[in-house]
């Protein structure tokens, strides 16, 4: 048997073309890298970055009983990496959010980095170094967040997919992975909706002092469905794995990777890779709009009686 509310969504994978600089751009943002991996028989190097300083929600956690944590893949032979908010879609961005949205953007563009604000919704822009966008949204009231930041108040919040039918991909995340709806914003006017789904206690928005309890959170996912991609036939959205470089997957960690399979097997889910396939012992399934989900063990639970 396996517990849902056990699952937390864990990371999400990046393709990258210079280590260096994504690890330093990341840490200028107060990431920590927790786990560092080199494979030169497959000319690959992973790094996983996330939040670990003594205010942050998961400090001193394993990587894999945290939410919020961004993996960072390096492959020897990559060429240009594919930023998916070009055509054709699919990634559309990280979140990150921070105690102070204009004074962190300030703090990145002084240090050479894009940025594209839009302060009216109290958000802004950055751009890392392969182009992926990386949004900063506000936990406090944007009047209140103009005056000095502090990085080890920041969260990585959300990432966000756009996908082609917002009816069978809500049922796919909440039915087949546990997830909970916490969040629709409706824009009529723009053609699109987004929905913010994740794991354990709902969010709250407080509409006295206009804080959003959900900004402080780690680990959601936001799903982005435009009312036109309905009417187009087959896969719409490039899933950052067909002969692009871009988003590679995001992952969920689970209490008993064994139980939790054998459910998806029944669930009749789309498999890339089944857990006892390969050197690996991880698997990986696809969403309706065939982004790729890793599912890996989290190290703080013990499957019980499962040889892996």
């Amino acid at each position: 048997m396996t517990d849902l509310t056990k699952y937390k969504l864990n990371h999400s994978m990046l393709r990258i073309k210079d280590p260096s600089a994504s690890v330093a751009f990341y840490e200028r943002l107060g990431m920590s890298v927790l786990q560092k991996f080199q494979f030169p028989e497959y000319k690959l190097e992973l790094y996983f970055l996330a939040y670990d300083s003594p205010k942050s929600v998961s400090q001193g956690k394993h990587t894999s009983d945290r939410g919020g944590v961004i993996e960072l893949s390096y492959d020897y032979s990559v060429g240009d990496t594919h930023e998916e908010n070009q055509h054709p879609k699919g990634f559309g961005h990280i979140c990150l959010s921070v105690d102070n949205v204009q004074s962190a953007c300030r703090e990145m563009s002084n240090a050479g980095y894009k940025s594209q604000e839009m302060l009216q919704d109290g958000s802004a822009f950055i751009f890392d170094p392969d182009e992926y966008r990386v949004k900063l949204v506000s936990q406090n009231p944007i009047h209140e967040s103009e005056n000095g930041t502090d990085v080890q108040s920041y969260k990585m919040n959300h990432t966000m997919l756009h996908i082609k039918d917002k009816d069978v991909s809500l049922k796919f995340y909440q039915d087949v992975l546990g997830m909970t709806l916490e969040y629709t914003s409706n824009s009529p006017d723009a053609l699109f909706d987004n929905y913010l789904l994740g794991y354990g206690s709902p969010v709250t928005y407080d509409n006295v002092h206009g804080t959003d309890s959900r900004r402080k959170h780690e680990g959601l996912l936001e799903l982005t469905w435009n009312r036109e991609t309905g009417k187009k036939q087959g896969v719409v959205y490039d899933n950052g794995n067909k002969g692009t470089e871009g988003l590679g997957h995001i992952c969920v960690s689970v209490d008993d990777i064994v139980a939790a399979c054998k459910r998806f097997e029944e669930m009749g889910v789309s498999w890339q890779k089944r857990l006892m396939d390969g050197p690996f012992r991880i698997a990986f399934i696809y969403d309706p709009d065939e982004y790729l989900i890793e599912i890996i063990q989290n190290e703080s639970f013990k499957p019980a009686g499962h040889e892996i």
